[in-house]
């Protein structure tokens, strides 16, 4: 039997303004922008929620927007969007490609962005359905892992009332239509470290009168390998990346030093401060076997925690979005090693759901080589690929299971 909930979901978002939400995303999509720079897709978002009936604030930690409906006694249920591009050059070939040099919504936070649009002013036009408090929020900076603890920062709770329960969603890849939800642990957390191997510069002619800091970090970069296959128990899930190597001017100069950053993937503090360990231990071995005049610095950059959804929270929205779309369509694919600044909204303390939404499209998904989800997933653009695109026909999927999940706490006649 289908509960009220999933009855009012389907019937308040039987009727969607498709096409115009696909002018909103495709515009969006046009002109991205950057972490904490998110100006006129901020602006943007609040004119709709003004527009449907909205308490909105804007410029909450710079870019970020809250729209409050208040309606009756009841929940209130936070829901939440990011909103910010990253610095990728776009090579989709879409007609509605990036206008913006080097700045491209390759994570799908513009999809992101409609998908919040969509339920609100679906919740809002079908208020008589339900009773409670709807918050909005627009979080800028997901990428940068700054935003949604600089809301909180700049007061989002002292200015607008602390949630009952918060809901987030993500495309993914994947045919369209399909939900991902995982009961506890769904992403990893995520830590930079910065290295600055010192040496001594000189002639590229007379490398015997220097310490060439290239060499060290091509020797540290190989050990570092070393740090998952041969530090970490197999069964403890971790990844590291080393994503940038910057030394030297010209090619007859032995530079000074070399800079090497790297990321961490971990599902645990304690794996995550193990590997942070080994990786000074090796950083100052390799820097004292090459005799380094000084001692290598090791950074720790941005974090972000680890993503655990409240159990009971995340079976209760899966459970909304069978009844909405089919049991066949939920699964459980475990923990991603991805990573989210989501669960910094929840403080460490509120319930809240978080899930996936895939979102390739179907001739893109058709011709991928792959015998099974998995396979064919590794095969097709993935988020933070120029190539990524979610198909349009993920725009109302993804504005249902927002609507669904909602509804699911709001008191529903």
């Amino acid at each position: 039997m289908t509960s009220a909930a999933a009855r009012a979901a389907l019937d308040l978002t039987g009727d969607l303004p498709v096409a115009a939400l696909e002018d909103f995303y495709r515009d969006l999509h046009r002109h991205p922008e950057l972490s904490f720079q998110e100006h006129r897709t901020a602006a943007r978002l609040a004119a709709r929620l003004k527009a449907a009936g909205f308490e909105t604030a804007e410029g909450i930690a710079g870019t970020g927007v809250v729209g409050l409906l208040r309606n009756g006694d009841g929940p209130t249920v936070l829901l939440r969007a990011d909103m910010d591009a990253l610095p990728v050059t776009e090579e989709t070939s879409l007609p509605y490609a990036s206008t913006v040099p080097g700045v491209m919504h390759a994570c799908g936070h513009d999809m992101h962005v409609t998908w919040l649009t969509g339920a609100a002013e679906a919740l809002a036009a079908g208020r008589d359905a339900w009773s409670g408090t709807l918050m909005v929020v627009g979080q800028p900076a997901e990428e940068s892992g700054g935003g949604a603890a600089a809301m909180v920062s700049d007061g989002l709770y002292d200015r607008f009332p602390r949630p009952d329960v918060l809901l987030g969603q993500h495309v993914a890849p994947g045919p369209v239509g399909l939900i991902a939800h995982v009961p506890g642990l769904i992403m990893s957390a995520t830590t930079d470290v910065d290295i600055v191997v010192h040496g001594r510069g000189g002639h590229g002619s007379r490398p015997e009168t220097t310490v060439d800091p290239v060499v060290t970090a091509a020797f540290l970069v190989t050990r570092l390998q070393t740090v998952v296959s041969r530090e970490l128990a197999p069964r403890e899930q971790a990844v590291l990346t080393v994503g940038r190597i910057e030394a030297g001017t010209a090619a007859n100069v032995i530079p000074s030093t070399a800079r090497i950053s790297l990321n961490l993937r971990t599902q645990s503090e304690g794996v995550r401060d193990r590997m942070v360990a080994a990786i000074r231990r090796m950083a100052a071995g390799e820097c004292l076997a090459a005799g380094c005049p000084r001692e290598p610095e090791v950074t720790l950059g941005s974090t972000f925690p680890v993503t655990v959804n409240d159990t009971d929270t995340d079976r209760r929205v899966a459970e909304a979005h069978r009844e909405v779309f089919g049991a066949d369509t939920v699964f459980d694919p475990g923990p991603a090693m991805g990573s989210e600044d989501f669960s910094y909204l929840a403080e460490g303390k509120l319930p809240f759901s978080y899930w996936f939404v895939t979102s390739t499209p179907a001739e893109v998904w058709d011709a991928a080589p792959g015998d099974d989800l998995l396979g064919r997933s590794e095969s097709v653009p993935s988020n933070h690929s120029p190539h990524f695109a979610p198909g349009l026909a993920t725009v109302p999927t993804g504005v249902r299971t927002l609507v669904s999940g909602a509804l699911s706490f709001l008191s529903v006649a």
